[in-house]
């Protein structure tokens, strides 16, 4: 995806006082050209205030590449085909706020969705982070279906950091991170670590069995996905996205959901102001006003993340 349009650009201007006390020169040309490259590359709209963000973000790639200014290291970024790179910094722009069954109120409906769908049901996490969606959604699947039969079922689960996939995909939190369970379901789907592993929990394998972890840019003209879902969840993702980008995303999840399907949102986002092609449910849950009649093209067998 391309920008649609380009900031002037005074190249003349004085730095800011923040910036004179700064490592590097940070000028209003270099944040235009990072706001034009994340968008690019992954359809995110960084807004004026998040100048500071990017910023303190960004300077740690410079001092990783041994580079002396932002315009040195965009310049190499855009001339080369270095995917390490271009995945390094846009791993630095994402923001991964994320907690076991956050925005609580979805689970419930998920759980009585899923028991009147024809089984196995499959879900897409399409912002997994760190993993607290994607397993808090294994773990309603097997309240609500038992074990056995949530075993037939699939968590696909993708997002655009391969750094925050790698630790979704170990699926060991902190004591921290989980306090907010009920001692029921700690005991019923984590292992408490002893000894090193001392103050650390992991998803159990029956819960980690269910999710399937990969990398995906969700501005990408092609998912390449196999099967279509029952429910799709992206949460707190669009509000990222200008308009444009957001209504070609929707437009992209129609043909992969299966008739009756639902769509879960965050709790900021509306989407009829988007497309006509969702209906809100409920509270920030929508589903098609349409069955559409797509199929998915073929493509290969979905793979989990590389660690």
């Amino acid at each position: 995806m391309t920008a649609t349009r380009q900031a002037r650009i005074d190249t003349t201007e004085r730095p800011r006082t923040s910036d004179v006390e700064r490592d590097f020169e940070f000028t209003s040309a270099d944040f235009a050209r990072i706001r034009e490259l994340i968008h690019r590359r992954a359809g995110i709209s960084l807004s004026d205030h998040k100048r500071d963000m990017a910023y303190s973000r960004l300077a740690r790639r410079l001092r990783a590449c041994g580079i002396d200014t932002f315009r040195q290291y965009l310049d190499r970024l855009e001339a080369s085909n270095d995917s390490a790179e271009w995945e390094a910094f846009v791993n630095a722009l994402t923001t991964n706020l994320t907690a076991f069954f956050r925005e609580s109120h979805h689970f419930p409906i998920l759980a009585d969705f899923v028991k009147r769908r024809q089984q196995p049901v499959s879900v897409w996490c399409s912002a997994a982070s760190t993993g607290e969606e994607p397993y808090s959604i294994a773990m309603t699947l097997i309240e609500a279906l038992g074990e056995q039969a949530a075993r037939q079922c699939t968590v696909f689960s993708t997002d655009i950091d391969s750094q925050v996939l790698a630790k979704a995909d170990a699926g060991v939190y902190s004591l921290d991170q989980v306090k907010q369970l009920s001692p029921e379901r700690l005991k019923r789907f984590f292992l408490k670590g002893t000894g090193a592993h001392a103050g650390l929990v992991k998803v159990r394998p029956e819960v980690r069995a269910l999710v399937k972890f990969e990398r995906l840019n969700l501005t990408d003209t092609n998912y390449n996905l196999k099967n279509p879902f029952d429910a799709i969840f992206c949460r707190n993702v669009m509000i990222y996205f200008d308009k444009p980008t957001q209504a070609q995303v929707l437009s992209r999840f129609e043909p992969l959901m299966k008739p009756g399907a639902l769509l879960f949102a965050g709790h900021s986002e509306n989407f009829t102001y988007v497309t006509q092609a969702f209906k809100l449910r409920g509270q920030t849950v929508y589903e098609m006003t349409r069955d559409l009649k797509v199929q998915p093209k073929p493509a290969r067998a979905l793979a989990g993340a590389d660690a």
